[in-house]
């Protein structure tokens, strides 16, 4: 196979990247791939606690995207078995294991979601399980051999719980170790992460090393500030923008971040090539309205075609500008146990316009619920839909209902 010459895939590979880890073996590996024609085996882990993918996840496998078309192997391991144990990286206490048939069944959600980023015709999908699930406790103790608990502890995490005296589950330990043995299994060249990821990527290296492979090199990339401009982007934060939203809320959700991150999601977020990158920037600066409308309709365009980005403009000038019900919004009949009356929280909840009775309640408490575009201020509020529908729901900006009777 042919590649391009090292120097043109380093341009590529370094743009929006945090570290390389380290870049003279990175250029090294390149050269006997050239030389080969072999193709580098490129690595990325995903976590299935959570299937939804935002576009926070989108900047490391944009990146794993480039490697694909660079003409390398790219190979999505879904951690179905590590999900078990649960990745402490980034956490302030333990996280919930989950059960294998939870983290099959999500993976298969990511690998659906990722492929809207990845080109799944030159992807390799992997359990980890298929390997880790084989393992005795023979083995486990001597992958256990291959480094020291005082090396561990000298993670940031773990070292910020255990000054303040919170607790550290063993099993935690492990969690690096299982990563580290996927990359022994699959003899990694390259793995990517987030910077919350580089301690995992670090150990995968040691336990390569240990076991007599070329250890792999370690690429990580910035994690994507929400839409909040302060934490990184989270489903659990409600700050994000996932990558299978309608058109017309991702379009929504860009037009309401930071002016200062407009540049930041082009830059990790977008296909925007260098040249681009630069009159981007002083668009930014000088006209960022229009900026971030470009932005929200670039990304749209990503994940949902030319057609859907222009539909998402119109949306949201007509219900965001001129304060118009949207043209096709949809009709919602509430599940009643009784009679014609129900809850407001309850209402909202059933038609999918929040996502509980208690953020139900918050919308309410923050003016953002209107019921025939009249302001609703009082969560407990009963409605009698024999006298009351049908009736135009809405709540913020974008979420609109027809609730019938």
């Amino acid at each position: 196979m042919t590649f391009l010459p090292v120097e043109e895939q380093l341009q590529q590979i370094r743009r929006g990247t945090e570290e390389v880890i380290p870049q003279e073996e990175l250029i090294s590996k390149l050269e006997g791939s050239a030389k080969s024609g072999k193709p580098l085996t490129v690595k990325l882990g995903c976590d299935p606690s959570r299937p939804d993918l935002h576009l926070g996840h989108s900047v490391v496998l944009r990146k794993l995207r480039q490697f694909q078309d660079l003409g390398h192997q790219a190979v999505l391991i879904v951690g179905d078995f590590t999900g078990m144990i649960g990745d402490a990286s980034g956490r302030s206490k333990t996280r919930p294991a989950l059960s294998m048939a939870e983290t099959r069944q999500h993976g298969a959600t990511y690998f659906e979601q990722a492929s809207k980023v990845l080109n799944p015709e030159k992807m390799q999908i992997l359990y980890n399980s298929e390997w880790l699930g084989a393992m005795g406790f023979e083995d486990v103790v001597k992958l256990a051999m291959k480094t020291t608990v005082a090396r561990m502890l000298h993670r940031d995490d773990f070292a910020a719980r255990r000054a303040r005296d919170e607790p550290i589950g063993l099993h935690e330990l492990l969690y690096p170790l299982a990563q580290a043995q996927d990359s022994v299994s699959i003899r990694a060249d390259i793995e990517l992460g987030g910077t919350d990821q580089k301690f995992n990527l670090l150990m995968g290296r040691t336990i390569q090393k240990a076991t007599g492979q070329a250890p792999q090199v370690c690429i990580t990339l910035p994690i994507l500030e929400g839409l909040d401009g302060t934490e990184k982007m989270s489903k659990s934060l409600g700050n994000y923008v996932g990558l299978a939203e309608p058109p017309e809320s991702i379009y929504g959700k860009l037009l309401s971040i930071p002016d200062r991150l407009i540049y930041r999601y082009f830059e990790l977020a977008s296909d925007a090539g260098q040249k681009d990158l630069a009159a981007l920037g002083q668009m930014t600066q000088e006209d960022p309205r229009n900026a971030k409308h470009l932005l929200a309709a670039t990304i749209v365009k990503m994940y949902h075609g030319l057609e859907a980005a222009k539909r998402a403009r119109c949306h949201f000038e007509r219900t965001v500008i001129r304060k118009e019900a949207p043209k096709d919004v949809p009709t919602f009949t509430p599940t009643l146990l009784e009679g014609s009356r129900i809850g407001l929280l309850t209402l909202l909840t059933q038609a999918g316009l929040t996502s509980s009775n208690g953020q139900a309640r918050r919308m309410v408490q923050q003016g953002a619920v209107r019921l025939d575009a009249k302001r609703v201020t009082d969560s407990r509020r009963v409605i009698d839909l024999a006298q009351e529908a049908p009736l135009m729901v809405r709540v913020g900006k974008r979420r609109f209902a027809r609730i019938t009777w």
